[in-house]
């Protein structure tokens, strides 16, 4: 299975001055597959060390953290000498042992010829309660569910997937329909690595379903295992209130939805310990369009999306024939699944700062406003070919972007400031 990451670890082997690497991510979206393939393409050797349950380690870590002597039980660990150069230390699930996080940072200062990449499921939660380790001594990647050109590549369609990095529309929309075919597949599949293997392989729905469903059962046990007691309850609520919140004409996330009288502060917590597994994705509103956007952030209003669009289907009880057949009743649900798609590829382009704009009095949504660092575009999702783009021109006539951006199952099309791109190719809006 090819990732890009692949070559994003490969660019940090050869910078001069690499830091340890934490590479972040929901569980099972592949984070450990990917630091052993990794290990398997670049180095001569890989030493794997598992942090979960391993007394010898938290041993190991519990004293002083001299890198010397540390690398001295890893060899010990491993049964044979460890050469830096020729070497990839993989630190799994290390936020269990807090203090090999720490000792990141004296890899950096004393021991810099180590190539050390770690990983944990829950480390979003470690970093953010505080577990020490310097900010600055460290490099960090995301790692999401595959996104659509990456599932195009898994299902051997590896030519599609290079026409669209060409940006050849004009062959493109000659194939438009083995696209649509596709991303319809990608809606029902999703991303993640397990679910997408299964669908290359055996093409059969009903078990990509089985492993969507044995995915959002190991989160809710990580809801019990994981979380503090006191807001198990408002996360499952929260996390089970999003294919309804989403299935709304205005995604806004709404508390009253959870729970009649809901407030704010009594769930605050619980989305942000979402967020920071890496099961959501907080996207927060602006009302101007100023660079950078996060200046404008508006805390109080948001939209949640899931990790993956596979597991939202899922979640929703949505069955393959009324998604492939493009049935009636998923006419509701057709726009939810389409934004929770759009901010999915989004997300998986670096850089890339998202948001959604509404106007004071609500008169005018963009579904996404996203900050490239040299400018703001507006982003309109449309689930179908219905090309009306009222919010988009009014937006337009207010804070005159470059370029705004159109995206649905209508052919690519330039127009003087409108970009009309592709639901399946939304991976090239930096391009434009």
């Amino acid at each position: 299975m090819y990732r890009t990451a692949i070559e994003k670890l490969l660019k940090w082997k050869q910078n001069k001055h690499r830091k340890p690497m934490i590479i972040e991510g929901a569980r099972q979206v592949g984070k450990t597959w990917l630091m052993k393939e990794f290990g398997q393409q670049a180095y001569a050797d890989t030493v794997y060390i598992n942090f979960d349950s391993n007394s010898r380690m938290a041993e190991l870590f519990a004293s002083d953290l001299d890198t010397e002597r540390l690398i001295m039980g890893l060899e010990l660990y491993a049964g044979h000498k460890i050469d830096p150069d020729n070497t990839l230390l993989i630190f799994d699930e290390v936020q269990e042992v807090p203090r090999a996080l720490s000792s990141l940072k004296y890899f950096y200062e004393n021991a810099p010829q180590y190539h050390i990449v770690c990983a944990g499921s829950l480390l979003g939660i470690a970093l953010h309660q505080g577990t020490s380790f310097p900010v600055g001594k460290v490099d960090f990647m995301n790692l999401y569910p595959l996104s659509f050109r990456e599932f195009l590549m898994a299902n051997g369609q590896e030519r599609f997937a290079e026409l669209i990095d060409k940006r050849d529309f004009q062959m493109i929309t000659s194939f438009k329909l083995t696209y649509i075919d596709a991303l319809k597949h990608y809606y029902y599949v999703g991303g993640m690595p397990e679910a997408v293997q299964s669908f290359a392989e055996n093409k059969d729905f009903n078990e990509v379903r089985e492993i969507q469903r044995r995915i959002l059962m190991a989160y809710e046990q990580d809801f019990s295992k994981h979380a503090p007691n006191e807001i198990v309850p408002r996360l499952r609520m929260i996390w089970n209130s999003i294919p309804s919140q989403l299935a709304k004409e205005n995604k806004k996330f709404i508390y009253g939805l959870v729970r009649e009288g809901a407030r704010a502060k009594d769930y605050e917590a619980a989305i942000m310990w979402l967020s920071d597994c890496g099961l959501v994705h907080k996207i927060s509103r602006v009302n101007t369009a100023g660079i950078p956007l996060r200046a404008y952030e508006d805390l109080k209003a948001f939209k949640l999306f899931v990790v993956d669009v596979g597991l939202l289907g899922c979640m929703a009880g949505l069955r393959q024939h009324t998604l492939l057949d493009g049935n009636d009743l998923f006419v509701e649900f057709k726009g939810a699944l389409t934004e929770q798609y759009v901010c999915q590829q989004l997300k998986n382009i670096e850089d890339l700062d998202i948001y959604y704009y509404t106007n004071d009095r609500g008169s005018c949504e963009i579904d996404f406003v996203v900050d490239t660092g040299g400018k703001i575009v507006p982003v309109e999702v449309k689930a179908e070919v219905n090309l009306r783009a009222k919010s988009l021109k009014s937006y337009q006539e207010k804070f005159s972007p470059e370029i705004s951006v159109r995206t649905s199952m209508a052919d690519y099309k330039k127009e003087e400031w409108l970009v009309n791109l592709p639901l399946y190719a939304i991976d090239q809006i930096t391009a434009f």
